[in-house]
């Protein structure tokens, strides 16, 4: 795994959070789109601070039998250009050290702990690697899994279409 300089992926970090402060539904209130690809959006927006616009893949998405339980997956990168970072904001109520599982058509990827919680849900992220971009790209669907208990995992779909173009157009 390459190293990030800390200053660096703080600021990819406060854009993350930005994006992430605004929440699931609301979120698509946030930037503006500038583009549609599939299931997925490209919005930017420049955050107060920042020299230039920033821009982020984005889905918002809600568990199929619990309206009140959704994610808001979002792909940006490091300020440097460097890695690519996958955030997923979680609902309160998550039990955080059981952390976020993913299903790739059906196939286990693994789990990512969850970094920091904000008011309007806790936040997990992993920087992507390139196997993990190749089975974003070839799946057609993802299942994040969140636990409000050890034993109950809430499995939430995911539509991977259009994420191979939105990730390549994403400046």
């Amino acid at each position: 795994m390459r190293r990030i300089p800390f200053f660096r992926l703080f600021a990819s970090a406060a854009l993350g959070l930005m994006w992430l402060a605004a929440g699931t539904p609301s979120a698509h209130a946030q930037g503006v789109v500038r583009s549609v690809h599939g299931e997925w959006q490209i919005r930017c927006d420049t955050p107060p601070g920042a020299q230039a616009e920033q821009c982020v893949l984005l889905q918002s998405v809600q568990a199929e039998d619990r309206p009140n339980v959704g994610l808001t997956v979002i792909v940006l990168k490091t300020a440097d250009k460097q890695s690519r970072l996958l955030r997923v904001l979680a609902p309160l109520g998550v039990l955080l050290p059981s952390g976020l599982g993913l299903k790739i058509d059906n196939i286990d990827v693994g789990r990512a702990g969850f970094v920091r919680c904000v008011p309007n849900g806790c936040v997990a992220e992993v920087v992507m690697d390139e196997k993990l971009i190749g089975q974003l790209r070839q799946g057609q669907n993802a299942t994040f899994i969140i636990f409000q208990t050890p034993e109950e995992g809430i499995g939430i779909p995911l539509s991977l279409k259009g994420f191979g173009e939105g990730y390549d157009k994403l400046p």
